[in-house]
């Protein structure tokens, strides 16, 4: 792997095409972020972007253990499940991330769950 892989914004703009070696990761793929903003915001959080991301990565990291997770949300016909993101990280080793949150100015932390993808699919062990 010669390049670190980055984030891409996704767009929805005319046009738009998903970049070669790129994976879409937004929420309805199978490594979509169950947690939502409105409820970072309804919990009163004073950046709930970030709120939102670090709970993702709390949720893949420690799952049930602590006992404030579950290993599955359903949201509608869709199931978000904490052992299939993780068996299936392997697949985004390697790969650009396309989720639809903003990108960060530079210098600045990425505060989305495609970040924390994007470092633990290319920090695993193969």
């Amino acid at each position: 792997m010669s390049e670190q892989p980055v984030r891409v914004q996704r767009r929805r703009t005319k046009g738009w095409r998903k970049p070669d070696n790129t994976v879409i990761v937004s929420r309805p793929s199978r490594f979509g972020n169950p947690f939502t903003i409105q409820q970072a915001i309804d919990a009163e959080w004073s950046n709930p972007r970030r709120a939102v991301a670090e709970t993702y990565s709390e949720w893949l990291r420690v799952g049930t253990a602590g006992g404030w997770f579950e290993e599955t949300y359903r949201i509608g016909r869709q199931v978000f499940d904490r052992r299939r993101v993780l068996a299936e990280l392997h697949l985004l080793r390697g790969k650009d991330l396309a989720c639809t949150c903003p990108l960060p100015e530079p210098g600045q932390p990425d505060h989305c769950h495609a970040a924390v993808l994007l470092r633990l699919a290319n920090t695993a062990a193969p």
